[in-house]
């Protein structure tokens, strides 16, 4: 008789591992396509969204989080610029500003198989929002509608065709930023996005960390003031400047990196001035950013990290 429900008892736990085996597999085939499902019903029911959460951390269970420890910490190397809202996607990281409506900074780590264009592709990834983002601090495509605003990108679609999902990620509003178009996303701005990818094939192994500015202005009377404008019933704030901070890594054993920083305002420039007349000391663009760049390296250990003795930027391009 013990031998009978002992035969029962065992037949019932291989029944039942079976049985949770299949669901499992079931669910970790099914999950990105739930997932792909709950983004659609989201935008369309609001009671959704506060659903949402707690079935992503149902679909979290199959993620594999060891991967994206990696990246990160392949990526963030040399320190945090700031901890705000902080953000891992596919191939950058990047810190939200949910006042503003735009990232404060968004860092990458760039090497040759990021920018090989036979790869992943920009092809026609469509502008999207963030669900993940809570709704009152979330910018809409409709913001930037008609907004006399180009949907400008902080980490650039370009640097990233490793993998179709690295380029579609960049397409995301959270890495957008409102640009002004004609001389500056499709001039100047470009131009240097151009110049980090001649890095990354001359050296290999390039760092970026990208970001909006708000630079104040002085009123009559010598105090200052910060003014900036908004678009979009989200009011998105339009950046007076943005920073690019570049940090190349020596392909020397022993060598040491190279860092250099570039502030460019937000507005039509000049196609005969050259990129160099935007760079501009590391510690100024620190002081009104409040970031703090690549701190895991001493200064003294970087070749040439552009300080000059004094920054034209802010005061000739206001």
């Amino acid at each position: 008789m013990d031998r009978k429900w002992h035969f029962l008892g065992l037949g019932f736990v291989l029944g039942m591992t079976a049985l949770c085996a299949s669901f499992v597999g079931g669910m970790y085939f099914q999950h990105k396509d739930a997932k792909r499902r709950l983004q659609e019903i989201i935008q369309k029911d609001p009671y959704a969204y506060y659903v949402g959460p707690k079935i992503y951390e149902v679909f979290c269970f199959f993620e594999n989080q060891a991967n994206a420890d990696h990246r990160m910490s392949q990526i963030m190397k040399y320190g945090f610029p700031g901890l705000d809202d902080l953000r891992l996607y596919s191939d950058f990281v990047l810190s939200y500003d949910r006042r503003n409506r735009v990232a404060h900074w968004v860092c990458e780590h760039l090497q040759l198989d990021n920018i090989h264009s036979n790869r992943g592709g920009r092809g026609r990834n469509p502008y999207q929002p963030d669900m993940s983002v809570p709704s009152n601090f979330r910018s809409e495509l409709t913001d930037y509608r008609r907004s006399g605003f180009d949907r400008g990108h902080l980490a650039a679609a370009g640097n990233h065709h490793l993998q179709q999902n690295h380029c579609q990620d960049t397409f995301f509003l959270t890495n957008i930023a409102p640009q002004i178009g004609q001389g500056f996303n499709r001039g100047a701005w470009n131009n240097l996005e151009r110049y980090v990818r001649n890095l990354v094939q001359r050296f290999g192994s390039v760092y970026v960390c990208t970001g909006p500015l708000y630079k104040p202005k002085q009123r009559s009377g010598g105090k200052l003031a910060v003014e900036y404008e908004m678009i979009g019933q989200n009011m998105v704030a339009v950046p007076t400047h943005f920073f690019k901070v570049i940090m190349v890594e020596s392909t020397l054993q022993l060598g040491k990196p190279y860092m250099e920083g570039y502030v460019l305002p937000n507005a039509a420039i000049p196609d005969n001035l050259p990129l160099r007349s935007f760079l501009c000391d590391i510690r100024e663009i620190e002081h009104y950013a409040g970031l703090k760049f690549f701190d895991g390296l001493r200064r003294s250990a970087i070749f040439g990290s552009n300080y000059p003795s004094e920054s034209q930027v802010f005061r000739e391009f206001g």
